[in-house]
């Protein structure tokens, strides 16, 4: 039986999330809001679970609240083996590398990966639920932290590779900035 919202987000409060800032909420918080984000982008529960986890081991940038690649086993026994990949491959992944897929449209893609520095071979459906969710965490965040030039054309590409509810809030975040 899969685990209740209430028993995941628990599991993060017992690891410490709620107590860790994140661009002036905490990473729980946060990770919450991507989750709800993703939700109202019509995404199903794992799909929004992914966005719960997106940060879990870290990525390029944010370091500030991670579990050890060795938990991996605890997290896929959470929110399953498609949903722990995607949030695996979301820190894992090489932002530049990344970004200069976007605007590519591959039967194939290719993540370097940061951790093993080796490269990962994903399908178009896998890439773009990955570009959903890199979007969404961006965009819950960017008006509270107020780096609006930081990789904005990467993020404006995904945007419009997205189209819909994608562009729609990149659109209404990026207004007057």
């Amino acid at each position: 039986m899969k685990p209740t919202f209430k028993e995941i987000t628990e599991f993060f409060d017992r690891e410490g999330a709620s107590r860790v800032s994140h661009t002036e909420k905490t990473y729980l918080a946060h990770a919450i809001g991507v989750y709800n984000d993703l939700k109202r982008w019509g995404f199903d529960e794992e799909i929004a679970q992914v966005g719960l986890f997106h940060s879990i081991y870290g990525t390029q940038i944010f370091q500030g609240f991670t579990l050890p690649l060795e938990r991996r086993d605890d997290v896929r026994a959470l929110i399953g083996e498609r949903a722990e990949r995607l949030a695996y491959l979301n820190c894992a992944l090489d932002r530049p590398s990344f970004d200069n897929q976007v605007t590519c449209c591959e039967a194939t893609y290719f993540i370097i990966d940061r951790f093993t520095e080796e490269t990962v071979e994903v399908d178009e459906e896998t890439f773009t639920d990955l570009v959903n969710v890199h979007l969404c965490d961006w965009l819950e965040q960017v008006g509270r932290s107020r780096k609006w030039d930081y990789r904005r054309q990467a993020y404006g590409d995904m945007a419009r590779r997205l189209g819909g509810i994608a562009l729609e809030s990149f659109e209404r975040a990026y207004a007057g900035h």
